[in-house]
């Protein structure tokens, strides 16, 4: 068989928040550093205007393959993503190695070249990839930085829509043990807390400052309190605070993916968030599973196309079973796809049609597009 990507397309678009999905309007969250780290913008609240690319790969068969990239990837990395496909054979191409280098467009070249490959084989991706252990992932929900209040209505909110796990950005200048006595006052134990600080508690005494006097029975888990450098502040926390820690290796963020074999040598975490490349996410989780290790998989609250991608890739990954974040709906105004994700109590359903098993909207494309596309 036989599949040559004839002509590639990336169409920039600013996809916006949803009123009141990120922070509370009295938390101002201006740590520049944090937002340059995390491609957000002049600020963390900016994420949502960053632009994003989606890629159409248009097979010789006449059927085209979309892709997601992540925020504010760089133009002429696209670019050079797009000649460095086009021409090639689908079914010669090594899919666990692309031609290409960068990460934050790596993942979006991976979806639009498996979206081929599994529409003309007539199979789903998670089957590319070897299988499916599971065809609903479970995804917790998400906010910003809250106050108290904020927070437990948040919480609450989520309960009702059958979300068991609630996921809050935090800073050291957030008051965490009041969020959870205000969600536990307002949901009781209906749904558990996991404190996402991105490293900003920054070290040991500072988190075990900020986490006196909250109740572990409120707690799901808390994800990179300190520096990551830090496993051994992580294993302290780990047996210090009867609460599960674990480690995010993002692999757009040119994370290193041997970080999991650091910290399973020290038994450092609970287990791990990864993001990445569906091939790699596979991998990891799988590497994870052989020390009965558990994960879930990450996201920068994404679009549809790299939320339908992350859930084959969970689909098909043995040790995903911890709440995924893949809650971009519940985020962003549009997802850009012709029918959304299904989302059935707190549940993602992995979509069953051939490829992604997804379809670009291309008027929503059209009224978010924000500059002229790149084409080859």
């Amino acid at each position: 068989m036989s599949l040559t990507i004839r002509t590639a397309t990336a169409t920039p678009v600013r996809v916006p928040a949803r009123p009141d999905s990120l922070n509370s309007r009295e938390v101002d969250d201006s740590d520049a550093d944090f937002a340059r780290r995390f491609h957000t913008g002049k600020t963390w609240q900016d994420f949502p205007y960053e632009v994003k690319w989606i890629i159409q790969l248009q097979g010789s068969d006449g059927r085209v393959g979309i892709g997601e990239t992540y925020r504010a990837a760089d133009p002429d990395h696209v670019e050079a993503a797009l000649q460095s496909v086009v021409g090639r054979d689908v079914f010669t191409l090594n899919w666990r190695a692309l031609p290409v280098p960068h990460a934050r467009v790596y993942d979006a070249i991976e979806s639009a070249i498996l979206d081929l490959a599994g529409q003309a084989l007539d199979l789903p991706v998670y089957q590319l990839l070897g299988g499916a252990f599971r065809h609903s992932v479970e995804c917790s929900g998400w906010t910003g930085r809250r106050t108290p209040a904020d927070a437990a209505r948040k919480a609450h909110e989520a309960m009702q829509r059958g979300h068991s796990v609630f996921k809050f950005k935090c800073s050291s200048e957030d008051p965490v043990r009041e969020w959870t006595e205000a969600i536990e006052a307002r949901c009781g134990q209906g749904i558990r807390i996991l404190l996402d600080p991105n490293q900003r508690w920054n070290d040991v005494p500072t988190t075990l400052r900020l986490m006196q006097g909250v109740r572990p029975e409120t707690m799901y888990a808390l994800e990179d309190p300190v520096l990551r450098s830090d496993l051994a502040g992580f294993r302290q926390l780990k047996s210090t605070l009867g609460i599960p820690l674990y480690l995010h290796v993002a692999l757009p963020y040119d994370q290193d993916p041997a970080d999991l074999l650091a910290a399973l040598r020290l038994d450092a975490v609970d287990g791990f968030n990864f993001n990445g490349p569906m091939f790699r996410f596979v991998d990891l989780a799988s590497t994870a599973a052989l020390a009965g290790l558990p994960c879930w998989h990450g996201s920068e609250v994404d679009l549809g196309i790299l939320e339908a991608s992350a859930l084959h890739a969970c689909a098909a990954a043995p040790s995903c079973t911890i709440p995924s974040d893949i809650f971009g709906e519940l985020v962003r105004e549009d997802d850009l796809l012709e029918a959304p994700i299904v989302f059935e109590r707190g549940f993602a359903q992995v979509p069953q049609g051939p490829g992604l098993g997804v379809r670009l909207d291309h008027s929503a494309l059209r009224r978010y597009q924000s500059g002229e596309p790149l084409e080859c």
